[in-house]
């Protein structure tokens, strides 16, 4: 049967209506006569119009890129979450680094906490005193570098540029100052981030611009002319700016007060205006933050332009003296909170009891008459 199939095959094969005269049936295995073979047309428009999966199955060009995308997508979700957990382990560190050197100056007694019941501080503070501590860590390395720099005595071209970012990590400061300003202006307005011994000198939130220029002078020696006329000027034109927030500050002060103490204090009852009394204190309080700023704006401004008056090195010694004369102050501070508790034994042991403060003033009384015609 098998022969004879196959014969008539042959025979289809031979006359004028087969394949070989043009009819178009594809051909067939030889084994298996029934079976067609793909012709190589398909196979072409096949791999043309898609791809071969690893299962075998076909994937037209449109699937292709849609997977494509999803993979690439997928793959950057990955990176994303990758990076987004070694952020969040690396603040952690940070956080508890921080936390652990504000409770160690508190131990010390550098910190005294902001303005909340207990000594508790409200979050902008707290977020500030961390990032103070920070700050502060960055600014040693930064005078590190800058005191290396003169030592090596690099060109002014590189140690130019270390001066820039001495001055743009100041501005760092300030505006993380401006954000406490918006958040907590009370914990900026008591000084209660800096140790005491920088509280003794401050002004409205930090360092009085004309008494730190008044330090710098001597520390800048040799001046030229002009640039002594140009720190002199811009000296005066400190005390002026300073004098006229003073004197804003207080008026607010006075207004503040006399809000606070408007109608009757005691009765023992808020009476009927206490709302509106209270409304219109807090917006003078409100005033406080703008006040702050612009203490801040002017101690930002006398340091660029301090900068501009300098050469490179001398802006650079200018930079130094200033991180040291505050380093100083917190050495001072901590100095002061850690001293012997035999000192304030000693100190009492010698201050004078009323007796011998009556019989000092008898023994000097003949020595202040002298002088009583001044």
């Amino acid at each position: 049967m098998y022969l004879s199939m196959h014969a008539a095959a042959a025979a289809g094969g031979g006359g004028g209506g087969g394949y070989l005269a043009g009819a178009g049936r594809p051909p067939t295995l030889e084994i298996f006569p029934s079976w067609p073979m793909p012709h190589p047309q398909q196979l072409h428009s096949a791999r043309k119009h898609g791809s071969t999966r690893k299962d075998g199955k076909l994937v037209d060009s449109k699937t292709e890129r849609r997977l494509a995308q999803n993979r690439e997508a997928a793959k950057k979700s990955r990176l994303r979450k990758k990076a987004y957990v070694q952020n969040l382990e690396t603040s952690r560190v940070r956080l508890q680094q921080m936390e652990q050197e504000l409770q160690r100056a508190r131990s010390q007694g550098i910190f005294l906490g902001g303005g909340g019941a207990g000594g508790d501080m409200s979050p902008g503070a707290a977020m500030f005193d961390m990032e103070y501590a920070r700050w502060l860590d960055d600014d040693g390395k930064r005078l590190a570098e800058l005191r290396g720099g003169l030592q090596a005595h690099l060109a002014d071209s590189n140690l130019g540029a270390v001066v820039e970012e001495c001055m743009q990590h100041y501005d760092e400061l300030f505006q993380l100052k401006a954000e406490l300003a918006r958040a907590d202006v009370f914990h900026l307005l008591t000084g209660a981030w800096a140790t005491p011994a920088e509280r003794c000198f401050f002004w409205m939130g930090g360092f009085r611009p004309s008494e730190l220029l008044k330090i710098l002078i001597g520390q800048l020696d040799p001046l030229t002319e002009q640039q002594m006329m140009g720190i002199c000027g811009l000296q005066h034109s400190s005390e002026q700016a300073e004098e006229a927030l003073a004197q804003g500050l207080q008026q607010l002060h006075q207004s503040l007060a006399d809000t606070v103490a408007a109608g009757t204090l005691n009765d023992g009852t808020p009476g009927p205006n206490y709302m509106a009394i209270m409304a219109i204190a807090l917006e003078k309080l409100a005033s406080l933050e703008s006040f702050y700023q612009q203490a801040d704006n002017l101690r930002q401004q006398t340091l660029h332009q301090t900068r501009r008056i300098l050469t490179t090195r001398q802006a650079a010694r200018c930079f130094l003296s200033i991180g040291e004369y505050y380093r100083r102050l917190r050495a001072l501070s901590s100095l002061w909170a850690s001293r012997p508790r035999e000192n304030f034994i000693g100190t009492e042991s010698l201050s004078p009891t009323g007796t011998e403060l009556q019989g000092m003033q008898h023994h000097h009384q003949p020595q202040q008459n002298q002088f009583s015609g001044f």
